[in-house]
């Protein structure tokens, strides 16, 4: 019976559409489906193995880590538009409750089930245009604010305008190796072509301009490149860019008339003094004519910062200097989908207009985000220092972000095992670093990295006391490993 349903079958995986095939996200990818297995394997005490829990490092779920709780100002506030009455209650705050009232009278029928604007309810738009504005000292205008299902849908659409459909010829789309990939996914399910450029390792994974002219050069024989994707601060390589270095791209792009995408939702978290984060369109407005006049999105999200609401998938976009027949477009495109969520849009809100100096709530809050921030700042500051105190391995100094990305020196006869595997060595090393020790990370291929060079990416959001068990676990691993395969 079975074989006659699959001889019937109108979907197969040899008729399925081929970019589908091509899509592949590392951060889900095989090595955390074999955690996952473990743990059941682990609860159900069916197996024995040398740990009695696995650690996820990697992804970066602040909530799930286990070391964060929700921060009181952004539940009160949902709670609040979600459930009006529970306002009445004499603890909750009055600050809130004015914000959720403001909110609630911009939704049909002041309730929040209803669908909102296609580009997010105005208020929310209106403190996200006055949030950028206060960032940068530059206006923003509520037209450009687009909020959306996550960062990953905003840019998915901005990518989608960005696409010629010429299979001949397709566009190109500048992408930093290593990469966040989301973008290598979606340009390979769009069919575009990935112009890859190298990070610089050993100036803390900043951008080369030659780097640059040297990946754009090559290309232009297989696409006709479009744009050119930055991630500041840096996923899964955790720098921070420098305002030189940050002007010097500007003025890459506007030579080639590539079209910029600063993914930023990583702008609130920089740990060390010397990491000031630069919005690119700060800098781009700063360096006035013509520069100000670029096109450009940028992003930011509610999944990443110090809040870590993942699951709320709020996020936004601003499109900036687009000309009005395309802005036209992008509206009827989006209007497609109705709306993004309307929780993740009343999260996105809490998280870009919080409590003020004297309001009701702010003290708690302070207090809150001070505690997150700190135990981030100390992670960071730890993670490299104890992955540097390892033989064979380097780490640059986690400056952003929540992650570090060590390089790992990998003998010759291990990586010639895991091309008999059929396997990247990095992927073969991580896979047996699950097994024996209950860490679970990324390997760097599934990022991309530079040919040659070997690496995983960490979360450092686990507690300070799993982190230092993590990298001592490791380090017991990795001398092994290196004398199993000398």
């Amino acid at each position: 019976m079975t074989d006659i349903i699959s001889n019937n079958r109108t979907l197969t995986i040899e008729n399925l559409n081929p970019r589908v095939l091509e899509v592949e996200y590392a951060v889900r990818g095989p090595i955390v489906i074999r955690a996952a297995e473990i743990e059941k394997q682990l609860k159900e005490g069916n197996y024995k193995y040398p740990f009695d829990r696995v650690i996820r490092a990697n992804i970066g779920d602040c909530h799930a880590s286990g070391n964060q709780t929700p921060i009181t100002y952004i539940r009160q506030f949902v709670a609040g538009c979600t459930y009006p009455s529970i306002m009445e209650s004499s603890d909750f705050p009055s600050d809130i409750k004015q914000k959720v009232q403001r909110l609630l009278s911009a939704c049909g029928g002041k309730s929040l089930g209803a669908y909102t604007e296609s580009q997010g309810l105005i208020t929310i738009r209106e403190d996200i245009a006055k949030y950028i504005q206060e960032r940068d000292g530059y206006p923003s205008s509520t037209n450009d604010i687009y909020l959306c299902n996550g960062a990953s849908d905003g840019i998915k659409t901005v990518l989608k305008l960005l696409m010629n459909n010429d299979e001949k010829k397709p566009s190109g789309i500048m992408i930093p190796v290593p990469q966040y990939p989301l973008y290598s996914a979606t340009l390979s399910e769009y069919g575009a072509y990935q112009i890859e450029y190298y990070l610089d390792e050993e100036n803390n994974w900043a951008l080369n301009i030659d780097e640059l002219e040297r990946a754009l050069k090559e290309s232009k024989e297989h696409c006709v490149p479009r744009g050119i994707v930055i991630i500041n601060p840096g996923n899964p390589t955790g720098q921070v860019l420098s305002r030189e270095n940050i002007e010097n791209v500007i003025r890459f792009a506007e030579k080639h008339q590539l079209f910029i995408m600063a993914d930023e939702v990583y702008q609130e978290n920089t740990y060390l003094p010397a990491s000031q984060f630069y919005s690119f369109k700060k800098v781009l407005m700063e360096l006035g004519s013509p520069y100000n006049q670029m096109e450009m999105a940028s992003f930011h999200s509610a999944s990443k910062g110090w809040h870590g609401e993942c699951g709320s998938r709020g996020a936004y976009y601003e499109l900036i200097n687009i000309d009005k027949d395309v802005r036209m477009q992008v509206n009827k495109l989006i209007s497609a989908c109705l709306c993004s969520t309307s929780w993740g849009q009343t999260v996105m809100s809490a998280i870009i207009s919080p409590p003020r100096e004297g309001e009701q709530s702010y003290e708690l809050y302070k207090k809150e985000r001070t505690e997150v921030v700190d135990r981030l700042r100390e992670k960071a500051n730890l993670v490299s220092e104890l992955f540097n105190s390892i033989e064979g391995i380097q780490c640059n100094t986690v400056m952003g972000a929540m992650y570090a990305f060590p390089r790992i020196e990998l003998p010759e006869k291990a990586i010639e095992h895991a091309k008999s595997k059929n396997m990247a060595p990095d992927a073969f090393y991580c896979f047996e670093l699950l097994e024996k020790t209950g860490i679970c990370v990324v390997p760097g291929s599934g990022f991309k990295q530079k040919p040659g060079t070997h690496h995983l990416r960490t979360t450092i959001l686990p507690p300070v006391d799993q982190m230092k068990d993590m990298v001592e676990r490791f380090r017991a691993f990795h001398m092994a490993f290196l004398k199993q395969w000398q």
